[in-house]
Protein backbone atom coordinates (compact mmCIF):
# COMPACT_ATOMS: atom_id res chain seq x y z
CA UNK A 1 0.00 0.00 0.00
CA UNK A 2 1.83 3.59 -1.17
CA UNK A 3 0.61 6.66 -1.39
CA UNK A 4 -0.90 6.43 -4.65
CA UNK A 5 -3.25 3.64 -3.92
CA UNK A 6 -4.31 5.42 -0.88
CA UNK A 7 -5.80 7.64 -3.02
CA UNK A 8 -7.08 6.18 -5.37
CA UNK A 9 -9.24 4.22 -2.24
CA UNK A 10 -9.59 7.48 -0.87
CA UNK A 11 -11.91 8.69 -4.52
CA UNK A 12 -13.73 5.55 -4.89
CA UNK A 13 -14.73 5.70 -1.49
CA UNK A 14 -15.96 9.57 -2.21
CA UNK A 15 -17.54 8.63 -5.48
CA UNK A 16 -19.35 5.66 -3.55
CA UNK A 17 -20.26 8.03 -1.11
CA UNK A 18 -21.60 10.41 -3.64
CA UNK A 19 -23.76 7.67 -5.78
CA UNK A 20 -25.07 6.16 -2.50
CA UNK A 21 -26.08 9.66 -0.65
CA UNK A 22 -27.12 11.93 -4.12
CA UNK A 23 -28.52 9.04 -5.98
CA UNK A 24 -31.62 8.46 -3.73
CA UNK A 25 -32.62 11.66 -4.17
CA UNK A 26 -31.77 11.98 -7.99
CA UNK A 27 -34.09 9.11 -7.52
CA UNK A 28 -37.10 9.98 -6.39
CA UNK A 29 -36.77 12.99 -8.51
CA UNK A 30 -36.97 10.66 -11.76
CA UNK A 31 -39.70 9.04 -10.07
CA UNK A 32 -41.51 12.28 -9.06
CA UNK A 33 -44.33 12.36 -11.95
CA UNK A 34 -45.53 9.35 -10.62
CA UNK A 35 -46.22 10.52 -7.44
CA UNK A 36 -50.13 11.77 -7.20
CA UNK A 37 -50.28 15.93 -7.37
CA UNK A 38 -50.08 17.30 -3.61
CA UNK A 39 -49.31 15.86 -0.26
CA UNK A 40 -47.50 12.20 -1.82
CA UNK A 41 -45.34 14.76 -3.87
CA UNK A 42 -45.06 16.70 -0.67
CA UNK A 43 -44.31 14.06 1.42
CA UNK A 44 -41.32 12.42 -0.90
CA UNK A 45 -39.79 16.17 -1.52
CA UNK A 46 -39.75 16.83 2.65
CA UNK A 47 -38.28 12.97 3.06
CA UNK A 48 -34.69 14.43 1.49
CA UNK A 49 -35.24 18.15 1.73
CA UNK A 50 -32.90 18.09 5.59
CA UNK A 51 -29.79 16.07 3.74
CA UNK A 52 -29.93 16.66 -0.07
CA UNK A 53 -27.84 19.37 -0.67
CA UNK A 54 -25.41 18.14 2.15
CA UNK A 55 -24.91 14.90 -0.18
CA UNK A 56 -23.35 16.52 -2.79
CA UNK A 57 -20.27 17.31 -0.80
CA UNK A 58 -18.89 14.21 -1.69
CA UNK A 59 -19.10 15.02 -5.70
CA UNK A 60 -16.84 17.94 -5.00
CA UNK A 61 -14.73 15.57 -2.75
CA UNK A 62 -13.99 13.03 -5.66
CA UNK A 63 -13.57 15.91 -8.74
CA UNK A 64 -11.47 17.71 -6.57
CA UNK A 65 -9.58 15.07 -5.09
CA UNK A 66 -9.38 13.49 -8.84
CA UNK A 67 -8.08 16.69 -9.89
CA UNK A 68 -5.30 17.19 -7.03
CA UNK A 69 -4.32 13.47 -6.64
CA UNK A 70 -4.59 12.10 -10.33
CA UNK A 71 -3.68 15.19 -12.47
CA UNK A 72 -3.05 13.71 -15.53
CA UNK A 73 -6.37 11.29 -15.27
CA UNK A 74 -8.47 14.44 -14.10
CA UNK A 75 -6.87 16.81 -17.78
CA UNK A 76 -7.70 13.72 -20.33
CA UNK A 77 -10.79 12.17 -18.99
CA UNK A 78 -12.50 16.02 -18.48
CA UNK A 79 -11.78 16.29 -22.20
CA UNK A 80 -13.41 13.44 -23.04
CA UNK A 81 -16.34 13.85 -21.24
CA UNK A 82 -16.94 17.74 -21.44
CA UNK A 83 -20.54 17.45 -22.90
CA UNK A 84 -21.79 14.98 -20.40
CA UNK A 85 -20.21 16.90 -17.52
CA UNK A 86 -21.57 20.10 -18.26
CA UNK A 87 -25.04 18.36 -19.14
CA UNK A 88 -24.96 16.80 -15.22
CA UNK A 89 -23.79 20.22 -14.20
CA UNK A 90 -26.78 22.04 -15.42
CA UNK A 91 -29.13 18.84 -14.42
CA UNK A 92 -28.22 19.45 -10.71
CA UNK A 93 -28.43 23.02 -11.02
CA UNK A 94 -31.68 23.01 -12.44
CA UNK A 95 -32.63 20.34 -10.06
CA UNK A 96 -31.69 21.75 -7.33
CA UNK A 97 -33.96 25.61 -8.26
CA UNK A 98 -36.73 23.52 -8.62
CA UNK A 99 -36.34 22.12 -5.44
CA UNK A 100 -36.33 25.53 -3.76
CA UNK A 101 -38.96 27.41 -6.62
CA UNK A 102 -41.41 24.60 -5.88
CA UNK A 103 -42.13 25.82 -2.45
CA UNK A 104 -42.25 29.85 -3.19
CA UNK A 105 -43.35 30.13 -6.11
CA UNK A 106 -46.93 28.03 -6.07
CA UNK A 107 -48.18 29.60 -9.28
CA UNK A 108 -45.92 28.07 -11.74
CA UNK A 109 -45.58 24.30 -9.35
CA UNK A 110 -46.27 22.17 -11.96
CA UNK A 111 -43.27 23.71 -14.56
CA UNK A 112 -41.00 23.21 -11.01
CA UNK A 113 -41.76 19.90 -10.72
CA UNK A 114 -41.10 19.11 -14.23
CA UNK A 115 -37.60 20.64 -13.68
CA UNK A 116 -37.35 18.73 -11.07
CA UNK A 117 -37.69 15.45 -12.60
CA UNK A 118 -36.15 16.81 -15.94
CA UNK A 119 -32.58 17.68 -13.95
CA UNK A 120 -32.74 14.96 -11.92
CA UNK A 121 -32.76 12.66 -15.12
CA UNK A 122 -29.90 14.74 -17.03
CA UNK A 123 -28.13 14.26 -14.26
CA UNK A 124 -28.55 10.30 -13.61
CA UNK A 125 -28.22 9.72 -17.17
CA UNK A 126 -24.89 11.75 -17.77
CA UNK A 127 -23.02 10.04 -15.02
CA UNK A 128 -23.53 7.07 -16.29
CA UNK A 129 -22.88 7.71 -19.43
CA UNK A 130 -19.49 9.02 -18.03
CA UNK A 131 -18.69 5.73 -16.58
CA UNK A 132 -19.16 3.90 -19.58
CA UNK A 133 -17.28 6.26 -22.33
CA UNK A 134 -14.35 5.14 -19.38
CA UNK A 135 -14.97 1.84 -19.69
CA UNK A 136 -15.19 1.72 -23.34
CA UNK A 137 -11.39 3.69 -23.80
CA UNK A 138 -10.59 6.93 -24.41
CA UNK A 139 -8.10 7.69 -27.07
CA UNK A 140 -4.79 8.89 -25.51
CA UNK A 141 -1.58 10.40 -27.74
CA UNK A 142 1.31 11.01 -25.10
CA UNK A 143 -0.04 13.22 -22.61
CA UNK A 144 -3.25 14.03 -23.86
CA UNK A 145 -6.87 13.61 -24.98
CA UNK A 146 -6.72 12.90 -28.87
CA UNK A 147 -10.27 11.49 -29.42
CA UNK A 148 -13.21 13.70 -30.73
CA UNK A 149 -16.48 15.48 -29.03
CA UNK A 150 -18.53 12.82 -29.72
CA UNK A 151 -16.90 9.49 -28.88
CA UNK A 152 -18.73 8.93 -25.75
CA UNK A 153 -21.79 8.57 -27.13
CA UNK A 154 -21.87 4.65 -28.22
CA UNK A 155 -24.84 2.06 -27.22
CA UNK A 156 -22.55 1.44 -24.32
CA UNK A 157 -22.67 4.61 -22.73
CA UNK A 158 -26.35 4.60 -23.31
CA UNK A 159 -27.11 1.21 -21.47
CA UNK A 160 -24.69 2.35 -18.99
CA UNK A 161 -26.41 5.83 -18.71
CA UNK A 162 -29.92 3.86 -18.56
CA UNK A 163 -29.04 1.55 -16.15
CA UNK A 164 -27.92 4.12 -13.69
CA UNK A 165 -31.37 5.90 -13.60
CA UNK A 166 -32.83 2.57 -13.10
CA UNK A 167 -30.32 2.12 -10.59
CA UNK A 168 -30.77 5.54 -8.63
CA UNK A 169 -34.81 4.82 -9.20
CA UNK A 170 -34.37 2.20 -7.18
CA UNK A 171 -32.60 3.71 -4.56
CA UNK A 172 -35.20 6.29 -4.21
CA UNK A 173 -38.33 3.74 -4.27
CA UNK A 174 -36.99 1.92 -1.17
CA UNK A 175 -35.75 5.42 0.34
CA UNK A 176 -39.33 6.58 0.47
CA UNK A 177 -40.47 2.75 1.51
CA UNK A 178 -38.04 3.62 4.52
CA UNK A 179 -39.51 7.09 5.29
CA UNK A 180 -43.06 7.01 4.03
CA UNK A 181 -46.58 5.30 5.61
CA UNK A 182 -49.79 4.51 4.21
CA UNK A 183 -50.68 5.02 1.01
CA UNK A 184 -47.62 6.45 -0.29
CA UNK A 185 -45.32 4.20 1.62
CA UNK A 186 -47.43 1.32 -0.58
CA UNK A 187 -46.99 3.09 -3.67
CA UNK A 188 -42.78 3.17 -3.03
CA UNK A 189 -43.34 -0.95 -2.78
CA UNK A 190 -44.40 -0.75 -6.29
CA UNK A 191 -42.05 1.46 -7.53
CA UNK A 192 -39.38 -0.29 -5.56
CA UNK A 193 -40.43 -3.99 -7.10
CA UNK A 194 -40.33 -2.24 -10.50
CA UNK A 195 -37.24 -0.66 -10.39
CA UNK A 196 -35.26 -3.58 -8.88
CA UNK A 197 -36.39 -5.32 -12.05
CA UNK A 198 -35.02 -2.98 -14.22
CA UNK A 199 -31.72 -2.16 -12.38
CA UNK A 200 -31.08 -5.84 -12.13
CA UNK A 201 -31.41 -6.85 -16.03
CA UNK A 202 -29.68 -3.59 -16.98
CA UNK A 203 -27.01 -4.53 -14.39
CA UNK A 204 -26.75 -8.09 -15.82
CA UNK A 205 -26.80 -6.71 -19.55
CA UNK A 206 -23.99 -4.18 -18.63
CA UNK A 207 -21.95 -7.04 -17.06
CA UNK A 208 -22.27 -9.18 -19.74
CA UNK A 209 -21.23 -5.99 -22.46
CA UNK A 210 -18.02 -4.92 -20.82
CA UNK A 211 -15.98 -7.97 -20.99
CA UNK A 212 -16.17 -7.85 -24.30
CA UNK A 213 -15.31 -4.12 -24.98
CA UNK A 214 -11.26 -4.93 -23.93
CA UNK A 215 -9.39 -8.58 -24.32
CA UNK A 216 -7.87 -7.03 -21.18
CA UNK A 217 -11.29 -6.66 -19.32
CA UNK A 218 -11.83 -10.46 -20.58
CA UNK A 219 -9.07 -12.19 -18.96
CA UNK A 220 -9.62 -10.12 -15.79
CA UNK A 221 -13.23 -11.77 -15.37
CA UNK A 222 -12.58 -15.30 -16.99
CA UNK A 223 -8.77 -15.86 -16.67
CA UNK A 224 -7.52 -18.09 -13.97
CA UNK A 225 -6.79 -17.25 -11.31
CA UNK A 226 -9.07 -13.73 -11.74
CA UNK A 227 -12.34 -15.77 -11.98
CA UNK A 228 -11.98 -16.73 -8.28
CA UNK A 229 -12.11 -13.65 -7.23
CA UNK A 230 -14.36 -12.21 -10.21
CA UNK A 231 -16.96 -14.57 -10.22
CA UNK A 232 -17.74 -13.95 -6.07
CA UNK A 233 -19.32 -10.31 -7.16
CA UNK A 234 -22.50 -11.87 -9.81
CA UNK A 235 -22.85 -14.77 -6.91
CA UNK A 236 -22.81 -11.95 -3.98
CA UNK A 237 -25.51 -9.66 -6.83
CA UNK A 238 -27.75 -12.51 -7.02
CA UNK A 239 -28.17 -13.27 -3.22
CA UNK A 240 -28.58 -9.79 -2.74
CA UNK A 241 -31.23 -9.66 -5.35
CA UNK A 242 -32.94 -12.60 -3.76
CA UNK A 243 -33.04 -10.76 -0.64
CA UNK A 244 -34.49 -7.59 -1.63
CA UNK A 245 -37.24 -9.26 -3.42
CA UNK A 246 -38.10 -10.95 0.01
CA UNK A 247 -37.72 -7.90 1.33
CA UNK A 248 -40.60 -5.69 -0.87
CA UNK A 249 -42.29 -9.19 -1.08
CA UNK A 250 -42.62 -9.21 3.29
CA UNK A 251 -42.80 -5.34 3.32
CA UNK A 252 -39.48 -4.55 5.34
CA UNK A 253 -39.28 -1.32 5.70
CA UNK A 254 -35.52 -0.82 5.94
CA UNK A 255 -33.89 -3.61 4.69
CA UNK A 256 -34.93 -2.72 0.52
CA UNK A 257 -32.51 0.42 0.88
CA UNK A 258 -29.46 -1.17 2.14
CA UNK A 259 -29.59 -4.13 -0.14
CA UNK A 260 -30.22 -1.70 -3.17
CA UNK A 261 -26.80 0.02 -1.70
CA UNK A 262 -25.57 -3.58 -1.54
CA UNK A 263 -25.62 -3.80 -5.09
CA UNK A 264 -24.03 -0.40 -6.16
CA UNK A 265 -21.21 -1.55 -4.08
CA UNK A 266 -20.89 -5.03 -5.58
CA UNK A 267 -21.63 -2.49 -9.38
CA UNK A 268 -18.49 -0.74 -7.77
CA UNK A 269 -16.81 -3.71 -7.06
CA UNK A 270 -16.95 -5.10 -10.58
CA UNK A 271 -16.03 -1.65 -12.16
CA UNK A 272 -12.91 -2.67 -9.78
CA UNK A 273 -12.48 -5.79 -11.37
CA UNK A 274 -12.46 -4.54 -14.87
CA UNK A 275 -9.53 -1.43 -14.51
CA UNK A 276 -7.68 -2.01 -11.77
CA UNK A 277 -4.96 -0.54 -11.75
CA UNK A 278 -5.36 1.76 -14.50
CA UNK A 279 -7.90 5.44 -14.34
CA UNK A 280 -8.10 5.59 -17.60
CA UNK A 281 -8.45 1.94 -18.81
CA UNK A 282 -5.62 0.40 -20.70
CA UNK A 283 -4.15 3.63 -21.15
CA UNK A 284 -2.90 5.64 -18.01
CA UNK A 285 -2.10 3.42 -14.60
CA UNK A 286 -2.82 5.37 -10.91
CA UNK A 287 0.81 5.42 -10.87
CA UNK A 288 0.84 7.26 -14.20
CA UNK A 289 -1.29 9.29 -13.29
CA UNK A 290 -0.48 10.80 -9.71
CA UNK A 291 1.09 14.06 -8.24
CA UNK A 292 4.30 14.14 -6.64
CA UNK A 293 4.80 12.53 -3.63
CA UNK A 294 4.86 15.68 -1.60
CA UNK A 295 1.39 16.84 -2.65
CA UNK A 296 -0.18 13.44 -1.94
CA UNK A 297 1.01 13.97 1.43
CA UNK A 298 -0.36 16.95 2.31
CA UNK A 299 -3.47 16.71 1.04
CA UNK A 300 -3.45 13.17 2.33
CA UNK A 301 -3.49 15.84 5.87
CA UNK A 302 -6.07 17.52 5.15
CA UNK A 303 -8.31 14.79 4.02
CA UNK A 304 -7.32 13.27 7.25
CA UNK A 305 -9.26 16.12 9.15
CA UNK A 306 -11.72 17.04 6.86
CA UNK A 307 -13.23 13.72 5.76
CA UNK A 308 -14.12 12.56 9.56
CA UNK A 309 -15.56 15.89 9.88
CA UNK A 310 -18.02 15.48 6.52
CA UNK A 311 -18.56 11.93 7.69
CA UNK A 312 -19.40 13.16 11.17
CA UNK A 313 -21.72 16.14 10.35
CA UNK A 314 -23.66 14.02 7.81
CA UNK A 315 -24.27 11.07 10.28
CA UNK A 316 -25.34 13.71 12.53
CA UNK A 317 -28.02 15.16 10.23
CA UNK A 318 -29.56 11.82 9.19
CA UNK A 319 -29.76 11.23 12.50
CA UNK A 320 -31.20 14.01 13.70
CA UNK A 321 -34.09 13.74 10.66
CA UNK A 322 -34.21 9.34 11.19
CA UNK A 323 -38.15 9.34 11.73
CA UNK A 324 -40.89 8.68 9.01
CA UNK A 325 -41.99 11.83 7.62
CA UNK A 326 -46.18 11.80 8.53
CA UNK A 327 -49.05 12.64 6.38
CA UNK A 328 -48.74 16.14 7.02
CA UNK A 329 -45.27 16.37 5.05
CA UNK A 330 -43.22 16.51 8.23
CA UNK A 331 -40.64 14.44 9.72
Amino acid sequence: MDLTVIWAFIIAFAVFAYVVMDGFDLGIGILFPTFDVGQERDQAMNSIAPVWDGNETWLVLGGGGLLAAFPLAYAIILPATYPLIIAMLLGLVFRGVAFEFRWRDPRHRGFWDFSFTAGSFVAAMAQGMILGALLQGVEVDGRAYAGSWFDWFTPYTLLTGVGTVAGYALLGATWLVWKLEGPAQEHAYRLSFRAAIATLALLGAVSLYTPFLDAAYFDRWFAMPSILFASQVPLLTLIIAYFLFRGLAKKWEAAPFWLSLGLFLLGMAGLGVSMWPYVVPETVTIWDAAAPERSQVFMLIGVAITMPLIIGYTAWAYWVFRGKVGHEGYH
